[in-house]
């Protein structure tokens, strides 16, 4: 008989047209209204944003910051940097690129600052560079050093007959060349339902696997949960799981080598996503000389039992 487990964090209350708190990449899918931020919250944003983000807003705060200080030397006079080319487009360009010889201290001696108003704002300007860039790297170095885990989980998951009777399977693999050493996993499962009062709750439980732990996995491994007696999913048929209001969170963990030390992954599936009667295709082989070869591409590919 299939017991319910205590919440796993996500909360009991739900409604009828709630959405799933993770996203099925694992982030976070809650809304936060109200919340007090802090200087702390900078670094935070800086390492989760992606790769893309994180070098447009540098370009964009870059050529601000040249913007705001060629504007600033020309309304001071931009004779005490350089000679005026009669219009204030020419001027604001040499304005522009002496700041920012003087952001990134390159200073090519072309331009210099003569009067002593320039001179204040360009040392100003070149300690906003020298903290600017020091910022950069360190968040560029928190970037990179960041313990994190890419694994690949199939974009699909199935229930299908399996031995003698039926099973939820998923796979996943890493996405790194490296070995996954001691990796483990739990699966939760919650289903949504409404009570006789009319409100709707979430009701989890924890579902036995085949295997929830390996010594070390340098391909793919299938994720197995038998649907028997034990099984919550077991008292309903394939229509009516197809109708649940269900989802199922997993976390992964195991030592990544590359970091030297244990990192984690969330993921999610939403039961609309269920697939039946199928089965994954095997996503690797082995090559002439006898290496076995993993096809990332083949991780989801399934084909119909025979």
């Amino acid at each position: 008989m299939a017991k319910k487990v205590k919440d796993p964090g996500f909360g009991y209350n739900s409604n009828k047209n709630a959405q799933s708190v993770l996203k099925e990449d694992g982030s976070s899918n809650v809304k936060h209204v109200n919340r007090r931020r802090n200087i702390g919250d900078l670094y935070t944003f800086f390492i989760d944003i992606k790769w893309w983000q994180f070098f447009l807003l540098i370009i964009l705060v870059y050529t601000l910051l040249n913007i705001v200080f060629g504007l600033l030397y020309v309304a001071i006079g931009i004779e005490q940097i350089t000679k005026p080319k009669g219009n204030f487009f020419e001027d604001f360009l040499n304005g522009f690129f002496f700041s920012a010889q003087t952001l990134t201290t390159v200073g090519y001696g072309g331009i210099a600052p003569k009067g002593i108003t320039a001179n204040f704002i360009a040392a100003f300007e070149a300690m906003i560079g020298l903290l600017s860039f020091s910022f950069i790297t360190g968040m560029l170095y928190g970037r990179f050093s960041k313990p994190k885990a890419i694994i690949e989980f199939s974009k699909n998951f199935l229930i299908r007959d399996f031995k003698d009777g039926k099973a939820l399977m998923f796979r996943l693999m890493n996405s790194r060349k490296t070995v996954m050493i001691e990796p483990e996993i739990s699966v939760t499962l919650s289903i949504t339902k409404e009570e006789k009062n009319g409100e709707f709750k979430r009701n989890f439980y924890k579902l036995k696997l085949e295997r929830e732990k390996i010594m070390y996995l340098p391909t793919v491994w299938t994720i197995v949960h038998n649907i028997n007696e034990d099984s919550p999913l077991f008292k309903y048929s394939n229509e009516e799981i197809k109708k649940l209001n269900a989802n199922i969170y997993i976390l992964m963990s195991y030592h990544e080598e590359f970091f030297a030390q244990k990192v984690y992954q969330i993921n999610s599936y939403s039961f609309k996503d269920i697939e039946y009667d199928v089965k994954f295709i095997s996503a690797s082989s082995f090559d002439d000389l006898g290496f076995t070869v993993l096809d990332h591409d083949l991780l989801s590919e399934v084909e119909k039992l025979d």
